[in-house]
């Protein structure tokens, strides 16, 4: 990270790009991606709850989505995100439509939402 000192609370970070990572590293089963798809609540919410059982972590979130350009579908359009926070009061989800605002715009947005539900998570 950029700041000095995160050691100290962030125990490491899991990149699940595909859904064979999402299976392998946090272990989302394949079976909830195959009925589900991997853009989904269920994912982000399998996908949260696994970085904290396979980390040393209290807390976590999980992104997953559409940044685009291309990827989307009439039911899940470029844009779409879905994000998880788990923690020892459970998990929480949200759904954001962004758009089809560019990747790096969704990107961006994406770690906002992110961060701000990891805030709400640990309650601050």
């Amino acid at each position: 990270t950029e700041i000095a000192g995160s050691s100290a609370v962030v125990d490491r970070g899991f990149v699940t790009y595909s859904n064979a990572a999402k299976t392998a590293l946090v272990g989302v089963p394949a079976a909830l991606i195959e009925t589900n798809g991997a853009v989904s609540e269920p994912v982000a919410r399998a996908m949260a709850e696994g970085a904290v059982a396979r980390s040393d972590a209290v807390v976590s979130v999980a992104i997953t989505g559409i940044a685009g350009p291309g990827g989307g579908s009439e039911e899940k359009p470029v844009g779409l995100v879905h994000f998880a926070a788990a923690g020892p009061a459970g998990v929480i989800h949200a759904a954001h439509r962004f758009g089809d605002i560019g990747r790096e715009a969704v990107r961006l947005e994406s770690v906002r939402v992110a961060l701000t539900l990891l805030l709400d998570r640990i309650g601050a």
